[in-house]
Protein backbone atom coordinates (compact mmCIF):
# COMPACT_ATOMS: atom_id res chain seq x y z
CA UNK A 1 0.00 0.00 0.00
CA UNK A 2 1.25 3.25 -1.11
CA UNK A 3 -0.37 6.15 1.42
CA UNK A 4 0.38 9.90 0.46
CA UNK A 5 -0.24 12.54 2.65
CA UNK A 6 -2.05 15.46 2.34
CA UNK A 7 0.65 17.25 1.56
CA UNK A 8 1.78 14.50 -0.69
CA UNK A 9 -1.30 13.95 -2.14
CA UNK A 10 -1.54 17.80 -3.02
CA UNK A 11 1.45 17.59 -4.60
CA UNK A 12 0.47 14.78 -6.75
CA UNK A 13 -2.79 16.12 -7.71
CA UNK A 14 -0.84 19.25 -8.93
CA UNK A 15 1.57 17.22 -10.79
CA UNK A 16 -1.87 15.71 -12.68
CA UNK A 17 -2.81 18.79 -13.49
CA UNK A 18 0.43 20.15 -14.73
CA UNK A 19 0.43 16.46 -16.73
CA UNK A 20 -3.49 17.01 -17.83
CA UNK A 21 -2.52 21.12 -19.53
CA UNK A 22 0.30 19.58 -21.17
CA UNK A 23 -1.46 16.47 -22.59
CA UNK A 24 -4.74 18.93 -23.90
CA UNK A 25 -2.35 21.48 -25.60
CA UNK A 26 -0.37 19.26 -27.07
CA UNK A 27 -2.60 16.30 -28.55
CA UNK A 28 -4.76 17.81 -31.28
CA UNK A 29 -7.93 15.84 -30.20
CA UNK A 30 -7.84 16.61 -26.61
CA UNK A 31 -7.35 20.79 -27.84
CA UNK A 32 -9.30 20.28 -30.50
CA UNK A 33 -12.80 19.30 -28.18
CA UNK A 34 -11.15 21.11 -25.29
CA UNK A 35 -11.36 18.21 -22.70
CA UNK A 36 -10.40 19.94 -19.58
CA UNK A 37 -7.25 19.45 -17.90
CA UNK A 38 -8.36 17.71 -14.50
CA UNK A 39 -10.03 15.07 -16.80
CA UNK A 40 -7.24 13.85 -18.88
CA UNK A 41 -4.90 14.27 -16.24
CA UNK A 42 -7.11 12.70 -13.57
CA UNK A 43 -8.04 9.85 -15.53
CA UNK A 44 -4.57 8.66 -16.52
CA UNK A 45 -3.16 8.96 -12.88
CA UNK A 46 -6.28 6.51 -12.08
CA UNK A 47 -5.19 4.12 -15.30
CA UNK A 48 -2.03 4.18 -13.87
CA UNK A 49 -3.14 3.69 -10.21
CA UNK A 50 -5.09 0.61 -11.96
CA UNK A 51 -2.29 -1.15 -13.54
CA UNK A 52 0.29 -0.81 -9.92
CA UNK A 53 -2.87 -2.11 -7.92
CA UNK A 54 -3.62 -4.99 -10.80
CA UNK A 55 -0.10 -5.61 -12.08
CA UNK A 56 2.19 -4.60 -9.04
CA UNK A 57 0.06 -5.65 -6.28
CA UNK A 58 0.66 -2.42 -4.55
CA UNK A 59 -2.83 0.08 -4.25
CA UNK A 60 -2.04 4.01 -3.79
CA UNK A 61 -4.23 5.50 -1.02
CA UNK A 62 -4.60 9.60 -1.49
CA UNK A 63 -5.80 12.02 1.40
CA UNK A 64 -8.56 13.61 -0.24
CA UNK A 65 -10.55 15.55 2.96
CA UNK A 66 -10.04 18.32 0.95
CA UNK A 67 -12.32 17.81 -1.17
CA UNK A 68 -15.25 19.45 0.23
CA UNK A 69 -13.90 22.36 1.00
CA UNK A 70 -12.30 22.71 -2.23
CA UNK A 71 -15.85 22.67 -4.38
CA UNK A 72 -17.11 24.78 -1.58
CA UNK A 73 -14.64 27.69 -2.13
CA UNK A 74 -15.52 26.96 -5.95
CA UNK A 75 -19.12 27.57 -5.61
CA UNK A 76 -18.30 30.80 -3.29
CA UNK A 77 -16.13 32.19 -5.73
CA UNK A 78 -18.68 31.85 -8.52
CA UNK A 79 -21.42 33.71 -6.68
CA UNK A 80 -18.45 36.31 -5.42
CA UNK A 81 -18.19 37.20 -8.91
CA UNK A 82 -22.05 37.11 -10.09
CA UNK A 83 -23.09 40.26 -11.07
CA UNK A 84 -27.03 40.41 -10.81
CA UNK A 85 -27.38 43.35 -13.45
CA UNK A 86 -25.94 40.43 -15.77
CA UNK A 87 -28.26 37.97 -14.39
CA UNK A 88 -30.82 40.45 -15.55
CA UNK A 89 -29.61 40.60 -18.46
CA UNK A 90 -29.69 37.37 -18.91
CA UNK A 91 -32.92 36.44 -17.53
CA UNK A 92 -34.59 34.98 -20.86
CA UNK A 93 -31.67 32.99 -21.63
CA UNK A 94 -32.42 31.36 -18.10
CA UNK A 95 -36.38 30.80 -18.21
CA UNK A 96 -35.49 28.69 -21.83
CA UNK A 97 -32.55 27.02 -20.28
CA UNK A 98 -35.12 25.74 -17.70
CA UNK A 99 -37.85 25.11 -20.43
CA UNK A 100 -35.38 22.82 -21.82
CA UNK A 101 -34.21 21.03 -18.69
CA UNK A 102 -37.46 20.26 -17.15
CA UNK A 103 -38.55 17.49 -20.34
CA UNK A 104 -34.96 16.51 -20.21
CA UNK A 105 -35.41 15.02 -16.26
CA UNK A 106 -38.18 13.17 -17.47
CA UNK A 107 -36.56 11.70 -20.53
CA UNK A 108 -33.52 10.66 -18.67
CA UNK A 109 -35.49 9.03 -16.56
CA UNK A 110 -37.57 7.25 -19.13
CA UNK A 111 -33.96 6.24 -20.93
CA UNK A 112 -33.19 4.46 -17.93
CA UNK A 113 -36.29 2.75 -16.99
CA UNK A 114 -36.18 1.32 -20.58
CA UNK A 115 -32.85 0.47 -20.72
CA UNK A 116 -33.67 -1.55 -17.20
CA UNK A 117 -36.30 -3.51 -18.64
CA UNK A 118 -34.42 -4.52 -21.92
CA UNK A 119 -31.76 -5.63 -19.01
CA UNK A 120 -33.96 -7.09 -16.87
CA UNK A 121 -33.14 -5.47 -14.06
CA UNK A 122 -34.87 -3.84 -11.44
CA UNK A 123 -36.72 -0.34 -12.14
CA UNK A 124 -35.42 1.58 -9.50
CA UNK A 125 -31.94 0.76 -11.00
CA UNK A 126 -32.82 2.45 -14.02
CA UNK A 127 -33.62 5.68 -12.26
CA UNK A 128 -30.15 4.99 -10.46
CA UNK A 129 -28.93 5.32 -14.08
CA UNK A 130 -30.87 8.05 -14.63
CA UNK A 131 -31.09 11.34 -13.09
CA UNK A 132 -30.80 10.06 -9.36
CA UNK A 133 -26.65 9.69 -10.55
CA UNK A 134 -26.50 11.75 -13.21
CA UNK A 135 -27.87 14.71 -12.57
CA UNK A 136 -27.69 14.28 -8.90
CA UNK A 137 -24.49 13.27 -8.47
CA UNK A 138 -22.92 11.34 -5.62
CA UNK A 139 -24.55 12.92 -2.89
CA UNK A 140 -28.18 12.15 -4.35
CA UNK A 141 -27.07 8.44 -5.36
CA UNK A 142 -26.14 7.88 -2.02
CA UNK A 143 -28.85 8.99 -0.41
CA UNK A 144 -31.36 7.04 -2.81
CA UNK A 145 -29.29 3.81 -3.02
CA UNK A 146 -29.30 3.80 0.97
CA UNK A 147 -33.23 4.12 0.55
CA UNK A 148 -33.56 0.79 -2.11
CA UNK A 149 -30.73 -1.02 -0.28
CA UNK A 150 -33.45 -0.57 3.02
CA UNK A 151 -36.54 -0.65 1.89
CA UNK A 152 -36.40 -2.49 -1.50
CA UNK A 153 -33.81 -5.01 -0.75
CA UNK A 154 -31.41 -4.66 -3.94
CA UNK A 155 -28.00 -5.56 -3.65
CA UNK A 156 -25.01 -4.02 -5.10
CA UNK A 157 -26.72 -0.67 -4.83
CA UNK A 158 -24.30 1.35 -3.37
CA UNK A 159 -21.09 0.65 -5.80
CA UNK A 160 -23.48 0.87 -8.52
CA UNK A 161 -24.98 4.48 -7.89
CA UNK A 162 -21.09 5.40 -6.75
CA UNK A 163 -20.04 3.98 -10.13
CA UNK A 164 -22.63 5.75 -12.16
CA UNK A 165 -21.84 8.94 -10.52
CA UNK A 166 -18.24 8.99 -10.84
CA UNK A 167 -18.71 7.72 -14.50
CA UNK A 168 -21.27 10.25 -14.71
CA UNK A 169 -18.53 13.15 -14.31
CA UNK A 170 -15.71 11.56 -16.94
CA UNK A 171 -18.49 11.78 -19.61
CA UNK A 172 -19.94 14.70 -18.74
CA UNK A 173 -16.34 16.12 -19.44
CA UNK A 174 -15.58 14.59 -22.39
CA UNK A 175 -18.61 14.94 -24.26
CA UNK A 176 -19.33 18.59 -23.35
CA UNK A 177 -16.22 19.99 -25.22
CA UNK A 178 -16.92 18.06 -28.80
CA UNK A 179 -20.51 18.62 -28.56
CA UNK A 180 -19.70 22.85 -28.43
CA UNK A 181 -16.74 22.39 -31.02
CA UNK A 182 -18.90 20.40 -33.29
CA UNK A 183 -21.58 23.27 -32.99
CA UNK A 184 -19.37 26.09 -32.94
CA UNK A 185 -18.30 24.96 -36.59
CA UNK A 186 -21.30 23.96 -38.04
CA UNK A 187 -22.97 27.20 -36.81
CA UNK A 188 -20.59 29.40 -37.61
CA UNK A 189 -20.83 30.85 -34.06
CA UNK A 190 -17.85 32.82 -32.57
CA UNK A 191 -16.80 34.35 -29.10
CA UNK A 192 -14.99 37.73 -28.35
CA UNK A 193 -11.39 37.29 -27.93
CA UNK A 194 -12.23 40.32 -25.26
CA UNK A 195 -8.83 41.05 -23.64
CA UNK A 196 -10.79 42.07 -20.51
CA UNK A 197 -12.31 38.12 -20.48
CA UNK A 198 -10.52 36.54 -17.36
CA UNK A 199 -9.49 32.95 -17.32
CA UNK A 200 -13.39 31.55 -16.62
CA UNK A 201 -14.53 33.41 -19.36
CA UNK A 202 -16.20 36.18 -17.65
CA UNK A 203 -15.56 40.08 -17.89
CA UNK A 204 -13.82 42.23 -15.93
CA UNK A 205 -13.30 45.84 -15.67
CA UNK A 206 -10.80 47.20 -18.41
CA UNK A 207 -9.55 49.92 -16.38
CA UNK A 208 -8.59 47.41 -13.48
CA UNK A 209 -7.17 44.79 -16.01
CA UNK A 210 -4.17 47.32 -16.74
CA UNK A 211 -2.55 46.01 -13.39
CA UNK A 212 -2.59 42.77 -12.87
CA UNK A 213 -3.80 41.27 -9.18
CA UNK A 214 -1.94 41.72 -6.78
CA UNK A 215 -1.39 40.28 -2.73
CA UNK A 216 -3.79 42.29 -1.08
CA UNK A 217 -6.51 41.55 -4.03
CA UNK A 218 -5.88 38.19 -3.55
CA UNK A 219 -5.65 38.00 0.03
CA UNK A 220 -9.23 40.34 0.27
CA UNK A 221 -11.12 37.99 -2.41
CA UNK A 222 -9.70 34.85 -0.37
CA UNK A 223 -11.24 36.12 2.86
CA UNK A 224 -14.59 36.62 1.20
CA UNK A 225 -14.37 33.09 -0.24
CA UNK A 226 -14.00 31.77 2.84
CA UNK A 227 -16.36 34.29 4.79
CA UNK A 228 -18.87 32.26 1.98
CA UNK A 229 -18.12 29.18 3.54
CA UNK A 230 -18.63 29.70 7.07
CA UNK A 231 -21.70 31.76 6.95
CA UNK A 232 -22.51 29.27 4.00
CA UNK A 233 -22.24 26.19 6.58
CA UNK A 234 -24.32 28.24 9.32
CA UNK A 235 -27.11 28.69 6.72
CA UNK A 236 -26.90 25.11 6.16
CA UNK A 237 -27.14 24.04 9.58
CA UNK A 238 -29.96 26.25 10.35
CA UNK A 239 -32.01 25.17 7.74
CA UNK A 240 -30.86 21.09 8.09
CA UNK A 241 -34.14 19.87 9.17
CA UNK A 242 -36.46 21.71 7.26
CA UNK A 243 -38.66 19.81 4.73
CA UNK A 244 -36.72 20.75 1.64
CA UNK A 245 -33.14 19.62 1.46
CA UNK A 246 -30.76 21.89 -0.14
CA UNK A 247 -27.03 21.47 -0.60
CA UNK A 248 -24.36 23.25 1.45
CA UNK A 249 -22.97 24.85 -1.69
CA UNK A 250 -26.11 26.69 -2.78
CA UNK A 251 -25.61 28.07 0.60
CA UNK A 252 -21.99 29.29 -0.02
CA UNK A 253 -23.29 30.57 -3.31
CA UNK A 254 -25.95 32.61 -2.22
CA UNK A 255 -23.54 33.80 0.47
CA UNK A 256 -21.22 35.09 -2.42
CA UNK A 257 -23.89 36.92 -4.49
CA UNK A 258 -25.10 38.62 -1.81
CA UNK A 259 -20.99 39.84 -0.43
CA UNK A 260 -20.70 41.21 -4.24
CA UNK A 261 -23.51 42.98 -4.98
CA UNK A 262 -23.98 44.32 -1.67
CA UNK A 263 -20.48 44.86 -0.74
CA UNK A 264 -19.91 48.02 -3.16
CA UNK A 265 -22.89 49.77 -0.88
CA UNK A 266 -20.03 49.27 1.70
CA UNK A 267 -17.14 49.70 0.10
CA UNK A 268 -15.96 46.48 -0.30
CA UNK A 269 -15.06 45.62 -3.87
CA UNK A 270 -13.16 42.99 -5.02
CA UNK A 271 -11.12 42.25 -8.16
CA UNK A 272 -13.13 39.70 -9.81
CA UNK A 273 -9.72 38.16 -11.86
CA UNK A 274 -8.72 37.39 -8.78
CA UNK A 275 -11.72 35.75 -6.89
CA UNK A 276 -11.82 33.83 -10.97
CA UNK A 277 -8.50 32.73 -10.25
CA UNK A 278 -8.88 30.99 -6.95
CA UNK A 279 -12.42 29.61 -7.87
CA UNK A 280 -10.56 27.98 -10.87
CA UNK A 281 -7.72 26.66 -8.97
CA UNK A 282 -9.93 25.22 -6.54
CA UNK A 283 -11.92 23.41 -9.29
CA UNK A 284 -9.38 22.18 -10.91
CA UNK A 285 -8.03 20.34 -7.72
CA UNK A 286 -11.43 19.14 -6.90
CA UNK A 287 -11.84 17.59 -10.21
CA UNK A 288 -8.46 16.38 -10.37
CA UNK A 289 -8.53 14.49 -6.77
CA UNK A 290 -12.02 12.93 -7.85
CA UNK A 291 -10.75 11.62 -11.10
CA UNK A 292 -7.51 10.84 -9.28
CA UNK A 293 -9.94 8.43 -7.12
CA UNK A 294 -11.87 6.84 -9.62
CA UNK A 295 -12.28 2.95 -8.79
CA UNK A 296 -11.40 1.24 -11.94
CA UNK A 297 -11.75 -2.14 -10.56
CA UNK A 298 -15.49 -1.39 -9.65
CA UNK A 299 -16.18 -0.31 -12.45
CA UNK A 300 -14.71 -2.88 -14.31
CA UNK A 301 -17.15 -5.57 -12.14
CA UNK A 302 -19.93 -3.46 -13.05
CA UNK A 303 -18.88 -2.44 -16.65
CA UNK A 304 -21.63 -4.91 -18.74
CA UNK A 305 -25.24 -3.24 -17.91
CA UNK A 306 -24.05 -0.34 -16.42
CA UNK A 307 -21.57 0.63 -19.26
CA UNK A 308 -24.41 -0.09 -22.06
CA UNK A 309 -27.22 2.37 -20.24
CA UNK A 310 -24.55 4.92 -19.46
CA UNK A 311 -23.77 4.78 -23.27
CA UNK A 312 -26.93 5.07 -24.33
CA UNK A 313 -27.18 8.17 -21.21
CA UNK A 314 -24.46 9.86 -23.11
CA UNK A 315 -25.94 9.73 -26.68
CA UNK A 316 -29.00 10.76 -25.66
CA UNK A 317 -27.75 13.71 -24.08
CA UNK A 318 -25.50 15.12 -26.67
CA UNK A 319 -28.09 15.02 -29.10
CA UNK A 320 -30.38 16.69 -27.16
CA UNK A 321 -28.14 19.30 -26.62
CA UNK A 322 -26.81 19.56 -29.85
CA UNK A 323 -30.95 19.57 -31.18
CA UNK A 324 -32.74 21.27 -28.85
CA UNK A 325 -30.69 23.11 -26.21
CA UNK A 326 -28.93 25.56 -28.43
CA UNK A 327 -31.80 25.67 -30.56
CA UNK A 328 -33.69 27.10 -27.84
CA UNK A 329 -31.00 29.51 -26.27
CA UNK A 330 -30.81 31.74 -29.30
CA UNK A 331 -28.77 29.57 -31.20
CA UNK A 332 -25.31 31.93 -30.59
CA UNK A 333 -21.89 31.50 -29.03
CA UNK A 334 -23.49 31.97 -25.53
CA UNK A 335 -26.00 28.90 -26.74
CA UNK A 336 -22.98 26.73 -27.76
CA UNK A 337 -21.29 27.45 -24.26
CA UNK A 338 -24.21 26.07 -22.42
CA UNK A 339 -25.11 23.67 -24.11
CA UNK A 340 -21.53 22.06 -23.11
CA UNK A 341 -22.47 23.24 -20.06
CA UNK A 342 -25.62 21.18 -20.19
CA UNK A 343 -23.67 17.84 -20.71
CA UNK A 344 -21.55 18.46 -17.88
CA UNK A 345 -24.41 18.95 -15.39
CA UNK A 346 -26.76 16.56 -16.79
CA UNK A 347 -24.19 13.73 -16.65
CA UNK A 348 -22.05 14.81 -14.10
CA UNK A 349 -22.16 17.95 -11.86
CA UNK A 350 -22.27 21.53 -12.05
CA UNK A 351 -18.51 21.57 -11.14
CA UNK A 352 -17.90 19.64 -14.57
CA UNK A 353 -20.12 22.37 -16.59
CA UNK A 354 -18.15 25.10 -15.47
CA UNK A 355 -14.72 23.17 -16.33
CA UNK A 356 -16.57 22.67 -19.75
CA UNK A 357 -17.22 26.13 -20.20
CA UNK A 358 -13.84 27.42 -18.69
CA UNK A 359 -12.12 25.13 -21.14
CA UNK A 360 -13.91 26.46 -24.44
CA UNK A 361 -13.93 30.39 -23.03
CA UNK A 362 -10.44 29.92 -22.71
CA UNK A 363 -10.24 28.83 -26.07
CA UNK A 364 -13.03 31.15 -28.22
CA UNK A 365 -13.44 33.91 -25.99
CA UNK A 366 -15.77 34.79 -22.88
CA UNK A 367 -19.35 33.83 -22.25
CA UNK A 368 -20.52 36.25 -19.06
CA UNK A 369 -24.52 35.29 -19.48
CA UNK A 370 -23.09 31.44 -19.46
CA UNK A 371 -20.96 31.80 -16.26
CA UNK A 372 -24.16 33.11 -14.66
CA UNK A 373 -27.15 31.42 -15.92
CA UNK A 374 -25.12 27.80 -15.70
CA UNK A 375 -24.32 28.34 -11.93
CA UNK A 376 -27.75 29.61 -11.11
CA UNK A 377 -29.07 26.54 -12.70
CA UNK A 378 -26.91 23.97 -11.76
CA UNK A 379 -26.29 24.66 -8.32
CA UNK A 380 -29.59 25.12 -6.67
CA UNK A 381 -32.78 25.30 -9.73
CA UNK A 382 -32.26 21.64 -11.05
CA UNK A 383 -31.51 19.69 -7.77
CA UNK A 384 -35.14 21.28 -7.00
CA UNK A 385 -36.59 19.79 -10.49
CA UNK A 386 -34.68 16.72 -9.92
CA UNK A 387 -36.54 16.02 -6.63
CA UNK A 388 -39.82 16.76 -7.91
CA UNK A 389 -39.58 14.46 -11.01
CA UNK A 390 -37.93 11.57 -8.46
CA UNK A 391 -41.01 12.10 -6.47
CA UNK A 392 -43.54 11.64 -8.58
CA UNK A 393 -41.83 9.08 -10.40
CA UNK A 394 -40.63 6.63 -7.74
CA UNK A 395 -44.39 6.13 -6.40
CA UNK A 396 -45.81 4.48 -9.47
CA UNK A 397 -46.52 0.86 -9.98
CA UNK A 398 -44.38 0.03 -12.24
CA UNK A 399 -41.43 1.40 -10.54
CA UNK A 400 -41.87 -0.19 -7.25
CA UNK A 401 -40.53 2.28 -5.43
CA UNK A 402 -42.00 3.55 -1.61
Amino acid sequence: MISLSPVQSFLACCLVLVVGRVLTTRIGILARYSIPDPIVGGLLFAVLAYLLSTWGGMAVSLETSIKPTLLLLFFGCIGLTADLKLLARGGPRLIAFLMVLIPFLVLQNAVGLGMAWLLDMHPLMGLLGGTITLVGGHGTGAAYATRFADFNNIQDVMPLAMTAATLGLVLGGVVGGPVAEWIIRRYKVSGSKDPAAGEGGQVVDLKEDRQPPNPGTFILSLTAAFVCLVVGGILAAWVENAPVSLPNFLWCLATGVVIRNAGPLVGIRLDDRATDIIGTISLSLFLGMTMMTLDLSSVARLAGPLALMLAVQTLVCALYAAWVVFRMLKRDYEAAIMSAAFCGFALGATATAIANMQALTRRHGPAPEAFIVVPVTGAFLVDILNVIVLSSLIPLPFVGGM
